[in-house]
């Protein structure tokens, strides 16, 4: 078995890198492991640019912000041979916001996958918990240390609880001598206090040093020591406020004598001299969100006698006697539970022995076997499954259709432009553009449907597009929220996005009142056809046009306007065609599946094998840039994709994703091949998560779609365009299903 792992490392100061080091010397370097052959080698996350002198086993190092370091090291586990990854999971190590870079590697990965999770959040942000169910969903297992953790993840994170271990926090086994470790630190006339890990305001080490003042009045002896330095983190942000916090509180109780801050980081044999030598461990954590203790797990295996605030972990580790626990910032009731342990030597040497009993159960070589034993499981599970039937399109997984976040953006004007998360953002008003689309979506949705809330809508958003309307037949496209006018005269994409809104309401108008008005516009905007010149002004004009001829063939002037338009497109295509890039431009920009898509929409008007020919290859060839891994991954419109040049990844909207949708759609409907329905499915995915990100676009609560996302994450803002995007795109979906369903 080759086993990968994914983590920090050694001699990177850092707890995960502790438990990785220590997980893969079981796993691997052990005398077992050795004698059954298991063998493989870290992935180790570096941390600000630093660059550590990792041990042989560190193959590969990925920077903690550099986003294409994750995919390297997707591609070199992929090549290496491993046959199974194991990642320890804290969001802080990971880049990007709440650590949103892991889940490209994770959704490239070719073998199986258990993750271990640090930190389980009780309330976590929308980020924080959309990223740690994608990384449940493509894990084969994941392990926690608690049965807290358990609790969460099913409760909170949805995760099925057949999907998690429980397996707790390892110790390693190492013994000494607590006498000769007392007198290695020259400490063998002093009670020893220990605290140890790294340092920061959520510690609560002044809780102990309240408590410290009572207990020296009895126990004179008495030293408490904080050995552990300043987390690299709170130490570039803060310096060592919080340390020199301490050493003055210790100063004004006049406990100089009694407190020794050690400000190192050392190493596991020097640590466990110190718990040997230590009487009482403290955790003083100060709130209970703290779902695993290393430091705590580390006292109790070797068998010393704790005392903790009652937070997670601990509860569950010190329960049945193993420990003490004492209410958070409670000093008071602190003094009371050190002195009663040390006036009392027998209690004190019987909360040890339970503790040293229970570290039995915990040590490494037992805590390494289950992961041993687990990783066998899932490979064998792997071996054993059936290959999986292919389904063209799975309904199960949709969201209910709903105009939820729709009504909420519109009011008796339009539809708002923009929205604050799922706000309307009133301050930016209305655009033709989006509420051309609403036009479309709620036509679409009538149609299919008959859903009378759609219907109502469509007399708002047509009445818009009317007031918008010139006097020469164009189009003003922003409109404040006040109802003034912003501009003279919209884009050429608004025009033709509106055509293609009209075109489609003149062949599926719900009543005559509908479709007067809807033909009135058209004709009055048809002159400025002709005069469009921005290709993707001219494709969706063209797709308007081929929606009003398919219910009004004979209208020869028209099918005319389109032949011309359509050689526009095809005159674009042959002037920068070459050798293998066969696009309409010298770049792929943004909305690019709306040019093929108005080709093959003319194709079916126009009977052109020229046309089809050139959709379609233009189709292709926009698929194996963006289609490729089984999800789409659409080009970014920070750069876009210069021809001879790298693509940019973000950021990625929506409106991308709803013409790559309808561009298979109708590749369908030309040449009836249903594989065209399997790349709809997988590109409306896109949408619920299936992405270089791996996050859903889509929220569940809100029930509208995030206008995108860049390289920290998702943009939470739901705007028109991007949940108008989305529900034609699942209005599509449906269709696609009825069509696919008709045709065999």
């Amino acid at each position: 078995m080759k086993l990968v792992f994914i983590g920090t490392y050694p001699p990177r100061q850092c707890g995960i890198g502790t438990f990785t080091n220590d997980l893969f010397n079981y796993m691997l370097l052990s005398k077992e492991s050795k004698e059954i052959g298991h063998e493989g080698f870290v992935v180790a996350l570096n941390d600000h640019d630093i660059e550590y002198k990792y041990p042989k086993q560190v193959k590969l190092t990925i920077r903690q912000e550099h986003q294409a370091d994750y995919i390297k090291a997707a591609k070199f586990i992929n090549l290496s041979g491993a046959d199974l990854c194991i990642l320890e999971h804290e969001f802080g190590i990971f880049g990007g916001q709440s650590g949103v870079y892991i889940l490209p590697l994770l959704h490239r990965l070719e073998v199986p996958l258990i993750v271990t999770l640090h930190t389980i959040l009780k309330t976590p942000s929308y980020n924080e918990k959309a990223i740690l169910q994608e990384i449940c969903k493509m894990a084969n297992k994941i392990v926690v240390m608690s049965h807290k953790a358990v609790k969460f993840l099913v409760t909170i994170y949805n995760v099925p609880k057949e999907k998690i271990a429980l397996i707790e926090h390892g110790v390693p086994d190492i013994h000494f001598s607590s006498e000769n470790s007392k007198k290695e630190f020259k400490l063998e006339s002093r009670k020893v206090l220990l605290t140890f890990g790294f340092l920061g305001r959520n510690k609560g080490i002044e809780t102990v040093i309240k408590a410290l003042p009572k207990v020296v009045e009895k126990h004179p002896d008495v030293i408490y020591i904080v050995l552990g330095k300043t987390h690299p983190s709170i130490l570039r942000h803060s310096g060592e406020e919080y340390r020199i916090f301490l050493l003055r509180l210790v100063k004004t109780l006049q406990l100089e004598k009694h407190v020794i801050f050690l400000n190192e980081f050392i190493g596991v044999q020097d640590l466990f001299k110190y718990l040997y030598a230590s009487d009482i461990y403290i955790t003083p954590y100060l709130n209970e969100a703290q779902i695993t203790s290393g430091t705590l797990s580390f006292a109790v295996g070797v068998g010393c006698a704790a005392i903790s605030t009652p937070y997670w972990h601990a509860t569950e580790l010190l329960a049945e006697g193993r420990g003490k626990l004492f209410n958070f910032n409670d000093s008071e009731g602190l003094s009371s539970t050190i002195n009663e342990l040390l006036d009392n030597p027998e209690d004190l040497k019987e909360l040890k022995r339970k503790a040293y009993d229970y570290g039995r159960k915990i040590t490494w070589s037992k805590t390494g076997e289950k992961y041993v034993k687990l990783a066998s499981t899932i490979l064998k599970e792997e071996q054993n499954q059936a290959e999986k039937k292919e389904t063209v399109i799975d309904l199960l997984i949709l969201p209910p259709f709903l105009l939820t976040h729709v009504n909420r953006m519109t009011d008796d004007t339009g539809i708002i432009q923009h929205a604050k998360f799922g706000i309307p953002n009133l301050k930016e008003g209305y655009c033709l553009d989006d509420n051309a689309r609403a036009l479309l979506m709620v036509l679409m949705a009538y149609r299919q449907m008959k859903d009378t809330r759609a219907l109502e809508l469509s007399p708002v958003y047509l009445s818009y597009i009317h007031y918008m309307q010139n006097a020469d037949g164009t189009f003003r496209n922003f409109l404040s929220f006040s109802r003034k006018y912003l501009d003279e005269v919209g884009s050429e994409d608004s025009f033709g996005r509106t055509i293609w809104a009209l075109g489609y309401l003149l062949g599926n108008a719900p009543n005559d009142a509908y479709y007067q008005t809807g033909r009135m516009i058209f004709f009055n905007a048809a002159p400025n056809f002709e005069k469009i010149m921005s290709i993707r002004g001219i494709a969706n004009t063209m797709i308007g046009i081929s929606y009003y001829l398919k219910s009004n063939p004979s209208d020869d002037s028209m099918t005319e306007r389109l032949r011309s338009l359509a050689n526009v497109l095809v005159k674009h295509y042959k002037e920068n065609e070459s050798g293998d890039w066969k696009w309409f431009e010298s770049l792929l920009a943004y909305d690019n599946g709306i040019l093929p898509l108005a080709l093959l929409h003319s194709a079916e008007i126009l009977n052109d094998d020229n046309i089809t020919k050139i959709g379609l290859s233009s189709m292709n060839f926009l698929s194996g840039h963006t289609l490729k891994d089984n999800y789409l991954s659409i080009i970014g419109n920070e750069k876009w994709y210069k021809k001879e040049e790298e693509r940019s990844v973000f950021a990625q909207q929506p409106i991308d994703a709803m013409a790559m949708v309808l561009m298979y759609h109708q590749a369908f409907h030309v040449t009836n091949d249903k594989e065209y329905l399997n790349k709809l499915y997988t590109s409306f995915l896109w949408f619920l998560g299936e992405n270089d990100l791996r996050m859903s676009l889509y929220d569940f609560e809100t029930k509208g779609c995030c206008d995108g996302f860049e390289s920290y994450g998702v943009n939470r803002n739901q705007g028109a365009e991007s949940s108008l995007a989305y529900l034609i795109s699942h209005l599509t979906v449906l269709q696609a299903y009825e069509d696919f369903h008709k045709s065999d």
